[in-house]
């Protein structure tokens, strides 16, 4: 259960599963934070983590308690991670999962809009409900998963998701599948998302020594990456074959995969100790709160994730149904432009260690939000024949640009935030990038009811194109680098 999900993902969203339900990731979804950062002036390294995803989306991005001094996990073997038992089961499952949760990202939208001719409002409250649970639970999450050992809860999660997604085509062969029970497996996927990438972010090093951390990390978002290409052509050619409701039974079967990798694992993990479990839950939040609030680096890249997941989320809720109902697309071909839009996060993964080096953090970070706005302008130009190239560059960029500063964003926030600090952190600001998903998909929904599918799309990118404006409000425009440690008053 990986984090985010078809084109870009949200800024600041990590690299966990992306959401299954959710139209494409966006920023800091569950994202491209696994990948390896930027080594430059900042000496960062990656982060464990978060969209886009939506991207709002990136599976970025996410909100991990901080880990606990714990027994490190066995060392790897001559030959690398390749020969590590534990890794290798937590490699497998996550690729599997992930890979099902982006055929899902297009096959729920289908479901909907073929099977149960839900209208476009109807689409986007699905997205709504996919990422609501991070709005009520987001905050509060990463603390209690700290008071509890991590692959309990990373199994429960997938075993949940499991029976939630079998439901649908059970309920379709039953002939009782309704939009309501979308809804609920929307929401019932969406909260398990949150509980699941919060363990997953602070599990690796559990495994891992200190040393063999960014390799793992490395291979786990260069898999998660490909899925993003791999799962929405799966799911438009399995629609296109047997129906949008079987390709869910693929994202089932990843979530019972993971889990059996998951309960294959021999590595034991130190339990939370009654000193953590007994620390005030309302205080641990407020101090994650305060010090991004006033920290002037973290503040400015929380309200651009933010600002930018209403664009990115926006256009994605409704993309489905504009490009089946509008640009009049076969199933196969929308499950085929989504996954080439995606292909972007793929080269802003490889190239953002090399634009931070090359640039500086702070400049890459710069042209990382270029991309993203701008180049979006394309995408509701989509139609038949040529004119689909329009949307499949757009979006190409798009996701360049949302991998590129997931990245950089992660390993700074990574590297530059005290320790003791850094779940709190991070659960506050994926609370704020991914709080503006629900009411992103729903703004949109409701103008796609009133004005059609296209021009939602129309309003979302132009709102996306004027977001990068905050990145230069903040003190990122005066420096070459991101510093490497808070600023003493």
């Amino acid at each position: 259960m990986t984090r985010p999900a078809a084109p870009p993902r949200t800024p600041d969203a990590g690299a966990p599963r992306p959401d299954p339900v959710a139209a494409p990731q966006g920023t800091d979804a569950p994202g491209p934070e696994r990948a390896a950062p930027p080594q430059g002036s900042n000496g960062s390294r990656p982060a464990s983590a978060e969209p886009p995803q939506p991207s709002g989306a990136s599976r970025p991005g996410p909100a991990a308690p901080t880990p606990e001094p714990a027994a490190p996990g066995p060392a790897a073997p001559r030959g690398g991670l390749l020969r590590h038992r534990d890794f290798r089961l937590l490699w497998a499952g996550q690729t599997a999962s992930s890979i099902g949760s982006n055929v899902t990202t297009v096959a729920l939208p289908l479901v909907a809009v073929t099977v149960l001719d839900t209208g476009t409002f109807g689409v986007a409250v699905l997205t709504a409900a996919a990422w609501l649970p991070w709005l009520l639970f987001g905050l509060p999450a990463g603390a209690w998963v700290d008071r509890l050992p991590r692959r309990p809860v990373m199994i429960v999660c997938d075993l949940v998701c499991a029976l939630l997604f079998l439901s649908v085509p059970v309920a379709a062969v039953l002939g009782v599948l309704t939009v309501g029970q979308l809804l609920v497996v929307a929401l019932g996927a969406g909260l398990a998302r949150v509980f699941f990438e919060t363990a997953d972010q602070v599990y690796l090093p559990v495994l891992l020594r200190p040393e063999q951390v960014p390799e793992g990390n490395a291979k786990i978002q260069a898999t998660h990456t490909a899925s993003y290409v791999l799962g929405p052509g799966i799911a438009g050619v399995v629609a296109q074959a047997v129906g949008a409701v079987a390709a869910l039974l693929l994202d089932a079967l990843s979530f019972l995969f993971s889990a059996a990798c998951l309960l294959r694992i021999r590595t034991v993990e130190k339990r939370p100790g009654r000193v953590e479990r007994s620390r005030s839950l309302r205080r641990e939040i407020g101090e994650g709160i305060r010090f991004v609030a006033r920290d002037p680096y973290l503040r400015v890249l929380a309200v651009f994730g933010a600002a930018s997941n209403v664009g990115l989320i926006g256009y994605q809720a409704v993309l489905v149904v504009f490009l089946v109902r509008e640009a009049r697309l076969a199933p196969a071909a929308v499950g085929a432009l989504v996954a080439v839009m995606s292909l972007g996060g793929i080269a802003g993964a490889l190239l953002a260690t090399r634009l931070g080096r090359r640039l500086g953090t702070a400049r890459a970070m710069l042209l990382a939000g270029a991309l993203t706005g701008p180049t979006a302008l394309l995408i509701p130009l989509a139609g038949p024949g040529g004119r689909l190239a329009l949307p499949a560059i757009g979006g190409v960029l798009v996701s360049l640009g949302v991998a590129v500063g997931n990245v950089l964003k992660g390993s700074f926030r990574q590297t530059y935030t005290p320790h003791h600090l850094l779940g709190r952190v991070t659960v506050s600001m994926q609370m704020l990038n991914y709080g503006t998903i629900p009411l992103a998909a729903v703004l949109s929904g409701a103008i796609g009811a009133a004005y059609g599918a296209g021009t939602a799309i129309a309003v979302m990118t132009g709102w996306l194109a004027l977001t990068p404006v905050i990145l230069l409000v903040g003190p990122l425009r005066r420096r070459r680098d991101l510093p490497v440690a808070p600023e003493l008053p």
